[in-house]
């Protein structure tokens, strides 16, 4: 039977969600099918102020972290 397992994390923890996948792989002896995934695009960090903010001198934007998702579809015995 197939079925799928979803993993969501944030771009500067991808090593975190790495090692998540990994043991799960490794824990659930399911037979991998497809491995599918999205990073969300970056969005500029507002301030307290709602504005985007701006650092250093030269005026570069200050981005959050994108959103990462992966999904496995697996079958099972």
């Amino acid at each position: 039977m197939q079925q799928i397992k979803m993993f969501t994390g944030s771009e500067d923890q991808v090593g975190t969600l790495e090692r998540t996948i990994n043991d799960w792989l490794r824990t659930s002896g399911a037979r991998v099918v497809k491995v599918f995934g999205n990073m969300s695009p970056q969005s500029v960090m507002p301030t307290t102020e709602g504005k985007a903010t701006l650092s250093h001198e030269g005026g570069s934007r200050r981005f959050a972290p994108s959103d990462v998702f992966l999904c496995i579809l697996y079958e099972t015995a």
